[in-house]
């Protein structure tokens, strides 16, 4: 029994809805970056807020696991990634050391 919310035509005209608003989006950066100007303070806060939300998102998948803290191993191998990545170190060696300095940790029984 199909009701009218789930039948495969409502399905199908929600992804080409939602399909046509993202591609709008994206499309608007582009497009509206040469048509609006900030001022120079308001650029400066919106660079600073990019920076803070991501800092903000990596504190928080890095110190804490569903409800909990998330122990000692994960929030070591971030800030070892952090800290070659501030020393501006190729990613792949970033990715390599933090997930080595993680295993390690565990390995010995921290967690």
């Amino acid at each position: 029994m199909n009701s009218p919310m789930h039948s495969p035509g409502t399905l199908i005209v929600a992804m080409l809805v939602l399909a046509a608003g993202t591609y709008g989006f994206r499309l608007a950066g582009p497009l509206l970056r040469s048509r609006l100007t900030f001022p120079p303070r308001a650029e400066r806060l919106m660079e600073t807020s990019a920076i803070v939300l991501l800092a903000s998102l990596v504190a928080t998948t890095a110190l804490t696991e569903g409800h909990g803290a998330a122990g000692i191993a994960r929030p070591f191998g971030v800030a070892v990634a952090g800290v070659l990545a501030w020393r501006k170190a190729p990613f792949l060696a970033v990715v390599l050391a933090a997930a080595v300095a993680t295993a390690v940790l565990r390995l010995v029984g921290v967690e």
